[in-house]
């Protein structure tokens, strides 16, 4: 389905939670719930077309402190389908006539998000060919052909824009191109000028496309970025105003050329892009994103217990209150304005997300909380858990720190009880101090490697064991002081 290898007929819950497995440690209930949601969508494409509109997505509460798995869940599940992922967090929201992003935002953000992946999956589909219109570019800047010719391409060039631009305005109704008057022959000598010159491109080509001629400089022209060098803040509500004055600023860059030496590998990968965003059909890119926007789309609100409460404090402040209700239409299903067209949010996932520590999920009005009716409680790390992510999923931390340390040809050799003894660590400051979950895991490696990524370069011995005198040694002292490590770690 849309641009992955996984098809979304094999896609059961079952292997969708065996797929969340490989990179997220335990939850097995948040991952059943949101498995459940992702094959609700595939189930509602095989019903009639009059069910199929009446079947909405079931929005779900995760509820958990930090650094338990929540985004990670939401976006490796769009990940599997190749969905438009975004993720916000509730705090940036504030009700109307306060300064501060419009909630409206969070869906432009995904028709954005959504235009971008359709966009590169459609270049992703036409890349040979765009790079080898690149190579074509290269070689003629290299190599240009005989001013005699060049005229010739030019001016069958120019006759082909006027035949489509008569075509557009007489709805197609034009003749045909007649084909040129054949040139009169050349003397001898110049066809074989004409031959060499031929020869010549031909094995400059074949140069370009084997890498032989990467490092050589060349000049370009490419154009310029069409995002404006300034940036343009709005208060809420005028999002949508500041977004038109960047694009027409930004029309305004677009179309400039300018020249850039560069070497022939980076040339091939600039005039590739622009080849290939030259030849896919932008309108029907625009279509299929909105589509994709509206039936596959997954916003992750996190932090909504920040904005759990009935009443405000005194004075001109934002209410939470005012903030959940703002957000009720968008979840509940309207339509927003966006720059690629009306977006529906009737059938987007929203996966909200909080600690839920200090508020509750009752604290929510009950509005808000009838538009999230699947609630999926997660569960705090323990010890064991924390050796797992270290070893397990594909992304583990030890492999990621070996992985990197690697490239300045150290080798990290981790001793039975290594793995165990950093764990034990990082659970005891989670419990002494701030439990920030998963998170504290990125700050122990860091701090116990700290000494070897620092000295890599220059490390006679190559290969490092780390054994749980090494863990302990590193860490011992800041772990088991109580107000060192609320600083360090």
């Amino acid at each position: 389905m849309y641009g992955t290898d996984v098809n979304m007929n094999d896609l059961t819950p079952k292997r969708i939670v065996e797929e969340l497995d490989k990179y997220i440690v335990g939850q097995d209930q948040a991952k059943r719930a949101v498995a459940v949601a992702l094959r609700n969508r595939y189930r509602k494409r095989q019903l009639p077309e009059d069910l199929r509109d009446e079947v909405i997505p079931k929005n779900i509460l995760m509820i958990g402190p930090t650094g338990v798995g929540k985004t990670e869940i939401a976006r490796r599940l769009a990940g599997l389908t190749s969905a438009p992922f975004i993720k916000v967090e509730a705090t940036k929201f504030t009700e109307v006539g306060y300064v501060g992003r419009d909630v409206d935002s969070m869906v432009r953000d995904l028709a954005q998000t959504s235009y971008r992946l359709v966009e590169a999956e459609k270049m992703a589909e036409i890349a040979d060919e765009a790079r080898e219109r690149a190579i074509d570019r290269i070689v003629d800047i290299i190599q240009p052909m005989p001013r005699s010719r060049r005229r010739v391409a030019e001016q069958e060039g120019r006759t082909e824009a006027i035949r489509q631009a008569l075509g557009s305005i007489f709805g197609g109704a034009t003749h045909p191109t007649p084909a040129p008057a054949p040139a009169p022959e050349e003397p001898e000598e110049d066809g074989k000028l004409e031959e060499r010159h031929q020869r010549i491109r031909a094995r400059l080509r074949e140069q370009v496309k084997s890498g032989i001629k990467d490092d050589d400089r060349i000049q370009i022209q490419v154009e310029q970025s069409r995002t404006p060098l300034m940036q343009v803040f709005s208060p809420q509500g005028m999002e949508e105003m500041a977004m038109d004055l960047q694009n027409t600023l930004g029309n305004m860059v677009q179309g400039r050329k300018k020249d850039r030496t560069v070497s022939v590998k980076e040339a091939r990968d600039i005039l590739q892009q622009e080849e290939a965003r030259a030849m896919i059909d932008h309108d029907s890119v625009v279509r299929e994103a909105v589509e994709r926007a509206e039936q596959d789309g997954i916003i992750f609100i996190d932090e909504m217990d920040k904005i759990a409460g009935r009443e405000g404090g005194h004075g001109p402040e934002v209410s939470r209150e005012g903030v959940q209700r703002d957000l009720l239409p968008i979840i509940e299903g309207s339509t927003v304005a966006t720059k690629y067209g009306p977006v529906k949010t009737d059938h987007v996932l929203f996966i909200g997300a909080g600690a839920f520590n200090v508020s509750k999920p009752s604290d929510m009005i009950p509005e808000l909380q009838g538009r999230l009716p699947i609630r999926v409680e997660l569960e705090n790390l323990s010890e064991a858990d924390f050796q797992r992510i270290l070893t397990e999923p594909k992304n583990a931390l030890i492999r990621q720190y070996t992985a990197l340390l690697a490239t300045e040809g150290v080798t990290l050799d981790f001793g039975d009880g290594a793995v165990a003894e950093l764990s034990r660590i990082a659970a005891q400051v989670n419990e002494r101090s701030e439990n920030i979950g998963a998170r504290r895991l990125h700050t122990i490696m860091e701090r116990m490697l700290e000494l070897v990524s620092f000295d890599a370069p220059d490390l006679p011995d190559k290969t490092v064991r780390i054994t749980p005198e090494y863990v302990r040694e590193r860490l011992e002292d800041i772990a088991g002081d109580q107000d060192l490590s609320r600083y360090i770690l």
